[in-house]
């Protein structure tokens, strides 16, 4: 069987990943797959209380997205993924962790079975990058009206942004492309469509291909 393609999509909450997972979705007619935010049954809980369930539900995610991306690795298509499970441990547990949200046992035992899976699972072909200023992000945030996410701390968004920056600089494993999204309208703008299409097709020659 064919190996087939991973695109994955990267970026703080409200940084557009869905939209722009939608997009290239009904551009190339490749099969979406989404954070399974609303089937965590942890994260209610989680917003409430941090310290409480980050545990909980960063296993939660953890797992599911381990199941997810064993399902990408034996598709023979193209694929693209609304976030990685490099970023569940590397910038959501992480920041949990250095906010003594996890603390030393809990962090000790997540990492380990992070780093295993990181074994057995293939990284994605090419991972985008979402950046996206604070401003913009708390206003897609409000817009969209997830009643869990409207009391974020505006603190813990910028960790999260940190980390992200952090962590896209010292990526290796695939491919990297880096969008602003402030301004970036890849729904109603025909310019910013066709420089992303440019942009993704020159990074996966002969992958991409309209349908």
């Amino acid at each position: 069987m064919t190996q087939g393609r991973t695109i994955a999509i990267a970026g703080n909450m409200g940084a557009g990943k869905s939209t722009l997972v939608d997009f290239l979705s009904r551009t190339y007619g490749i099969v979406p797959f989404y954070e399974p935010n609303d089937e965590n049954p942890y994260l209610p809980d989680f917003y409430g209380d941090m310290k409480r369930w980050a545990f909980h539900s960063q296993l939660y995610f953890l797992s599911n997205k381990f199941r997810m991306h064993q399902e990408l690795d034996r598709m023979s298509d193209v694929v693209v993924l609304d976030r990685t499970i490099f970023e569940d441990a590397e910038i959501f547990a992480t920041a949990l962790h250095r906010m003594r949200k996890l603390n030393g046992r809990e962090w000790h035992t997540y990492w380990g079975l992070y780093e295993s899976i990181l074994q057995a699972i293939r990284p994605p072909d090419l991972m985008i990058y979402l950046r996206c200023s604070m401003r913009t992000l708390r206003k897609r945030i409000k817009l969209r009206g997830r009643a869990m996410e409207q009391d974020i701390p505006l603190s813990y968004l910028k960790h999260l942004d940190r980390l992200y920056e952090e962590w896209i600089a010292g990526y290796s494993l695939g491919e990297v492309l880096v969008l602003d999204t402030d301004k970036l309208d890849y729904i109603n703008d025909m310019m910013d469509c066709l420089d992303i299409m440019e942009r993704v097709e020159a990074l996966l020659p002969s992958t991409l291909k309209k349908p």
